[in-house]
Formats: structure tokens, sequence, C-alpha cells
């Protein structure tokens, strides 16, 4: 192992590191101090803390309500962060910019970040089924919820924990704006972890050609060298007519 890859291999591990340690320490203290659906402000009205749990993906989108569902997810999220993380160690290998390298590591810190709540928080954290954001219809479980009567809750166990989000921007399109304005701009509510994916997409989109510019350099080279032989063959085409034509 060479000294350029080990020193990425400690840069991005590290990044990885910080970034689930942060994501996991305001997700235990958002558990640990708030109540379900309590709020307070970080900037203003505008960045706010809201304390809330979804079980599905990203940003509080849902994916079903069978077992198999959440299962499936969370073994999508075991197979994505595997391949993402020889991915990277591929391209490592290979040299390739460590911005792109770091790019790509938040992208697997965001998707582990998210894994660690769904194997284990069942087990570290007490489970109310009672709870809004454990109710799940369709599942078949009910749980007696006393005023509320029988309400059916999600799966629990390895693999089967809610995401904790919490982070919210209070931002609205103006209101002469035709058919979104008064609308919220970003009305997600999301976790550090959610923030790493996005931010590592967004990147690569943008960065791109700044990460893989020997792509177009040898597209170039091969298109020069295409012209070339066209142009060498072209004038032999010339030659030989001349001479035709002196004989």
């Amino acid at each position: 192992m060479n000294s350029a890859l080990k020193k990425n291999i400690f840069i991005v591990g590290a990044i990885i590191a910080l970034i689930l340690f942060l994501d996991q320490a305001i997700k235990i203290y958002i558990k640990s101090h708030f109540s379900p659906g309590e709020e307070s402000p970080i900037a203003g009205e505008w960045f706010k803390l809201i304390y809330i749990e979804n079980q599905g993906m990203a940003f509080g989108t849902t994916f079903g309500s069978q077992a198999w569902h959440k299962l499936a997810l969370s073994i999508f999220r075991i197979i994505a962060i595997i391949g993402i993380g020889y991915y990277w160690l591929q391209q490592a290998k290979k040299g390739v910019k460590r911005e792109f390298l770091i790019a790509v590591g938040l992208i697997l810190a965001g998707a582990a970040g998210n894994l660690i709540d769904s194997m284990f928080y069942d087990f570290v954290f007490k489970y109310d089924p009672c709870m809004p954001f454990n109710h799940l219809e369709g599942s078949g479980i009910k749980s007696d919820c006393g005023i509320f009567g029988q309400v059916e809750t999600r799966h629990t166990g390895f693999l089967f924990a809610n995401v904790v989000d919490m982070f919210k921007f209070e931002a609205h399109w103006p209101q002469w704006i035709p058919g979104i304005g008064g609308n919220e701009v970003f009305p997600a509510i999301w976790n550090l972890a959610d923030f790493a994916i996005t931010s590592g997409i967004v990147l690569i989109f943008i960065r791109q050609r700044a990460y893989f510019p020997k792509v177009k350099t040898i597209n170039a080279v091969e298109k020069s060298d295409s012209n070339s032989s066209e142009i060498v063959s072209s004038n032999e085409s010339e030659e030989t007519k001349l001479d035709d034509s002196a004989e």
C-alpha cells in the first residue's frame, strides 16, 4: 500500500468517523432530551430542531407497511454500503482526486449513520407503540393505546427501528409565485446523515468534470489521432490521383 493511498484512507476515514460520531451524538441527545414533536430554535424561526422519527428512507419518505418492506430497505442499505466502500477503495487505488474520495465518503457515512439507527435503536431505547411515528397502518400488529384504542404499529427488532430526524428549515416561497406561493421551500425534516448523503451527491454532480479530466483528454487525443489519420489518408489519395494523371 503506497503512502498516498494510506493518507487518503486516513483522511476520508477520519471524516467518516467524525460524521458518524456527530450524527449519533445528535440523535441520542434528541431522543434523550426531547419529547416527540418538541421544537427548539437554532437560528431564529427559519432553522429549528423538531424531534420526529421515520420508518423509511432519507427525508422521511416511506417504503411500505409489511415486514419485508423495512427489511428489504435495511438490507439494501447494507449492500449499498459494501458496494460504495468497494468502489471507494478501487478509485483510491487508481489515484483519483482526494476531493472525489471525500464526496463518496460522505455518501458512505450518511448511509451508515441511518443504518445504525435501524440496527440498534429498538434495543437501546424504550419502544412506545403509541407514539405516532410508530403507527403503521397495514402492518397487522395491534397495540392497545388507551383512549386511542387498538392501533396498528410497526415491526420491531434488529434492522426494524426508526431513523431519527431533527433539522427543519422554515422558509416559504413568496405569495406572488404562481402554484407554489406560500408553500414551504423544503418541508422535509432531516438529519446529519441525510445531509452528508446529499452533499456527497451534489458535490459529485457539480464537480464531475474536475474529478474525471482524463476521460475528456483521452477522448480528445483519440479524436485528434482519428482526424490525423483521415488527413494522411486524404493526402495519400490526392498524391495517387496526381501520379495517375501524370502517367
